[in-house]
């Protein structure tokens, strides 16, 4: 059953919080009278000590040491003594363990948003680099119109900012102190809360010790964010693994980000890509898993929400390694613009051919209507769509004149797409300019 019951395999790694929320609320103790300034400076001396023992390597778990709380403080009272039994005064375990977890992850959700932003940064680069490349974009996993290359890498950069923004305002519901609550009724000895959300640099106080010592919205919300993020990036690589075939040949991935076969030597597999594909499975598993850990229990704290903390660190480590593989991805692979160029065929024009009609005066239904009909033609005839004679597009619509030559060139078919969030160049570039501005105000 101790066994079974500790959890400091995996929660040491808070012990720095630990540390932390500790002094913090010793220098409250001592402000209530509850220890001696003589007291205080042993005790936060002796916490100095055991922070530098786990920065150096040399702290020693021992048999019995159930969770990082119960670890740090047998440490504390080797170190110090009796002295360090006051530590404890007014507060739980329960006040005690939220309050490491919060301050752990206000510090993760930092580093995962710097990687967020070296991603995006790299990104809109690249974007502003290979503005003048085209090649097919797709619906249905069917051709569907001429599109730029950068256009489509912005379409996961703004998914990416807002994950960014989702992300500060979750480290904004994070960033409440719970430390005070004790284990479910509150503190009895008039603790300062309001020096302890200063001293650990919270934002607010937490309003009820019931509700404080139990919630676990915030890890829940870290999560479906985790599983979010996840699938923005799954979406993105499942989109470069297609492009990455043979069949497609649209990009070539660097060798660093792919591995050969043990069998077959001319293949390159996109081992990152996948890779990060499925570690979004991964984290869905943790979050969905979570939420029912959660719906079930009854008020205030249970042993049940020790399963938190494996979900939260999982669901964190995996997401700062998948953000930082696709960095490098993106970085690092070669667009084949010629081939992205051949890809483009003239029946991704038929969109095209019925604009020709509608800037005619012609109802969009019924041009479209004509536009289908010239398809059905080039497809009965078995030849490309620009390769109808204009005798042939009579038969679509009277109103085809020699200017429909016009239509058939990509260029101008994508610069039509000037409206705001298009794929015309200028529509591109303002974009572009739009994530620069971005990532100005979002900087660490």
């Amino acid at each position: 059953m101790e066994k079974f019951n500790a959890s400091i395999a995996y929660d040491q790694r808070m012990w720095d919080a630990d540390i932390r929320g500790s002094k913090a609320y010793v220098l409250a103790l001592q402000k209530a009278n509850l220890v001696t300034e003589d007291e205080m400076n042993q005790i936060v001396t002796g916490l100095d000590q055991v922070h530098a023992e786990w920065s150096g390597g040399s702290f020693q778990i021992r048999s019995g040491d159930e969770d990082i709380h119960t670890a740090n403080e047998r440490r504390l009272k080797e170190l110090i003594g009796e002295a360090a039994g006051k530590l404890h005064t007014g507060r739980s375990r329960n006040d005690q363990v939220v309050t490491d977890m919060r301050l752990w992850l206000r510090d993760a959700i930092g580093v995962v948003k710097g990687h967020a932003l070296q991603l995006i940064m790299a990104m809109v680069e690249r974007a502003s680099r290979e503005i003048d490349i085209l090649f097919p974009g797709y619906t249905h996993m069917q051709r569907a119109q001429p599109i730029r290359w950068s256009h489509w890498i912005m379409s996961h950069v703004v998914a990416l900012s807002r994950d960014v923004e989702k992300l500060d305002e979750i480290r904004r519901r994070v960033n409440v102190l719970p430390l005070g609550s004790g284990a479910i009724a509150g503190n009895p000895f008039n603790i300062d809360r309001t020096l302890l959300c200063k001293e650990l640099a919270f934002d607010s106080v937490s309003i009820n010790s019931m509700d404080a010592t139990a919630e676990r919205d915030f890890v829940a919300e870290f999560l479906f964010w985790a599983s979010l993020t996840l699938t923005h990036l799954s979406k993105m690589a499942e989109d470069l693994i297609i492009y990455s075939t043979k069949e497609f040949s649209f990009v070539t991935l660097s060798d660093a980000y792919s591995t050969g076969s043990s069998l077959m030597p001319q293949k390159k597999n996109a081992d990152s890509l996948e890779l990060i594909r499925s570690k979004a499975g991964r984290v869905f598993g943790r979050c969905a898993g979570f939420l029912m850990t959660l719906k079930g229990l009854p008020s205030t704290y249970n042993k049940d929400l020790q399963e938190d903390k494996e979900a939260m660190f999982d669901a964190y480590d995996t997401v700062e390694a998948v953000l930082q593989i696709a960095t490098g991805v993106m970085a690092t692979l070669k667009v084949n613009s010629s081939k992205m160029q051949a890809a483009l065929s003239p029946d991704m024009l038929a969109t095209d051919l019925a604009y020709y009609l509608v800037r005619k005066g012609v109802p969009f239904r019924q041009a479209h209507g004509c536009s289908g009909k010239a398809v059905a033609l080039a497809e009965a005839k078995s030849v490309q769509l620009n390769e109808l004679t204009l005798e042939d597009l009579h038969t679509a619509s009277p109103l085809f004149e020699s200017d429909v030559s016009s239509v058939w060139d990509y260029s101008s078919s994508v610069e039509q797409y000037s409206a705001m969030g298009g794929t015309a160049k200028s529509s591109v570039l303002a974009q572009i300019d739009h994530m620069k501005t971005w990532l100005e105000k979002h900087k660490q």
